[in-house]
């Protein structure tokens, strides 16, 4: 790491993590490296007694084409994860360039993120966002715990392209 001298990592030597300064700024440095890949932005939604839940994850990916599969990485700390999972059931909104507002609501806690947003249900019930590029509406077909993430895969049961639009990416700790 550039300009650091307290720590030095060999391959195979055990690491301690811990809430120290050096860990933090570790972790600092790991996310800085990591946000120079530029992923798409999408907003993941379910719908749970009757009620919508969503949020902005740039880790959405396809997984495999037979069955049709897809990923996305919530956080542990999510507060609308849980209630996905509990759903059984989300839909993946690829969002355009022209919706970085929308993004940044799904990104917030606490605030009621579906006002005056307009949607209608996919198959399972799960909101499609006006103004998607496309959606992808599946079942949960298996959770992978990862450190301080699950890794969720969901089965296909329906998709489409809705727009031509540019998509909106994520790069550097800012939408483009």
């Amino acid at each position: 790491m550039p300009g650091t001298s307290d720590f030095e990592l060999r391959p195979g030597e055990p690491v301690d993590i811990d809430d120290s300064a050096a860990a933090r700024v570790r972790a600092r440095y790991f996310r800085e490296v990591v946000g120079e890949f530029a992923t798409g932005v999408v907003v993941v939604t379910a719908l749970l007694d009757g009620r919508p839940v969503g949020m902005t994850c740039q880790t959405f990916s396809s997984v495999s084409l037979e069955p049709p599969l897809v990923s996305f990485i919530p956080a542990l700390t999510s507060r609308s994860w849980p209630l996905m999972r509990e759903a059984g059931h989300f839909c993946v909104n690829v969002l355009a360039a022209e919706q970085a507002e929308l993004a940044a609501v799904f990104a917030s806690k606490g605030a009621d993120k579906f006002a005056g947003v307009t949607w209608r249900a996919a198959g399972s019930g799960a909101p499609i966002l006006e103004g998607a590029l496309a959606y992808v509406d599946c079942t949960i077909e298996a959770v992978h715990p990862a450190g301080d993430h699950d890794v969720v895969i969901g089965r296909v049961r329906s998709l489409s392209k809705l727009s031509d639009a540019e998509p909106l990416l994520y790069h550097r700790g800012a939408f483009l």
